[in-house]
């Protein structure tokens, strides 16, 4: 049955892949114009001249992607590159390929931005629990409402006051950067102090506006949970509380905060661009808001396949996980 019930979800997950990139495909080039024009002509009215690297970057993308070909022409040329993992080349900074920035960008979100969403995962949910769970102390109540007024401050928001207060009244943090430029950058510690030092501010605004999320969550899943009879149960045969807490309690309640976790860890990039772009980030979203303000077609296409594989992948993980997490699920 354990088997079965993966096969189900690996189908699941091809078919969402396979519907998402090609609905990736048909957005863009239902838009009018050519995107390779456009990236022209703004090339040539900052600069004021038409340089010939750019006119060899609009010859060879309208040949690669046959621009004038038939739409199901392109779109089966679309999925022959991606079988082959050719995201084409950057319109803005050719001769650059678009798989090389995002391979380039990947490291930093992953680590920034990974960390940080545990981090508020792990905090939010323990607080939540603790603030629907009738024995915790009283400073529970006090703390949890308050971040949880902190978490509606949208993310970009929240990172500009902390700019303000720790950049610009107290200057504790550096402004923005992944590292520091005047630096030489190697595998030694000081290279990790100084990555982490450029990081640890970006990271508290993002802590800080999501942790609320995942504690008001985990409060009302905590007392749906807290009323079931088997904690009734667990009470009545004389359980410690804190076995109660934790293994009755959390466990259960856990698992709808897992599926929110993982479509959090897979759309990380999507709802925190404006982060990086703030602190000036060296990450995908930083690279995705560069782009789109730069109208660099082909890598805003990349990223956006990376994110539909992402969060497919994430969901799917989850899905292989429950049946452990939940053994009711193996059986169904």
């Amino acid at each position: 049955m354990l088997l079965e019930y993966l096969a189900k979800r690996t189908f699941q997950l091809l078919l969402i892949v396979f519907v998402a990139v090609s609905i990736n495909f048909v957005i863009p080039r239902l838009l009018p114009g050519d995107p390779v024009e456009a990236a022209l002509q703004r090339k040539i009215a900052i600069s004021g001249t038409v340089s010939a690297d750019v006119e060899a970057v609009a010859n060879l993308e309208r040949e690669k992607f046959g621009l004038n070909k038939p739409v199901w022409q392109q779109y089966l040329d679309y999925w022959w590159n991606l079988f082959h993992l050719d995201l084409s080349t950057s319109l803005v900074d050719f001769p650059m390929t678009v798989t090389s920035m995002i391979a380039a960008a990947i490291p930093w979100t992953a680590t920034l931005l990974g960390v940080a969403t545990l981090v508020a995962f792990s905090i939010g949910s323990v607080l939540g629990a603790l603030l629907a769970w009738p024995r915790s102390p009283p400073i529970i109540r006090i703390l949890v409402p308050g971040l949880m007024v902190v978490s509606s401050v949208p993310f970009f928001l929240l990172g500009l006051v902390l700019i303000f207060l720790f950049v610009v009244v107290i200057p504790v943090f550096p402004p923005g950067g992944g590292f520091d430029p005047v630096s030489v950058r190697g595998f030694n510690l000081a290279t990790v102090i100084d990555m982490v030092y450029h990081a640890l501010l970006p990271a508290i605004s993002l802590v800080l506006g999501s942790a609320g999320f995942w504690a008001l969550g985990m409060r009302s899943l905590m007392v749906s949970v807290l009323g079931e009879d088997y904690i009734t149960f667990a009470e009545a045969k004389g359980l410690p509380p804190s076995r109660i807490f934790l293994w009755y309690g959390m466990r259960n309640a856990l698992l709808p905060q897992v599926t929110s976790l993982a479509i959090a860890l897979g759309s990380i990039v999507s709802g925190t661009v404006l982060v990086e772009a703030i602190f000036n980030y060296p990450g995908l979203g930083g690279l995705l808001f560069a782009a789109i303000t730069g109208k660099d077609y082909f890598v805003i296409q990349g990223i956006v396949v990376i994110l539909i594989l992402t969060l497919a992948v994430a969901l799917f993980i989850v899905d292989a996980i429950y049946p452990l997490l939940d053994p009711r699920i193996r059986y169904q």
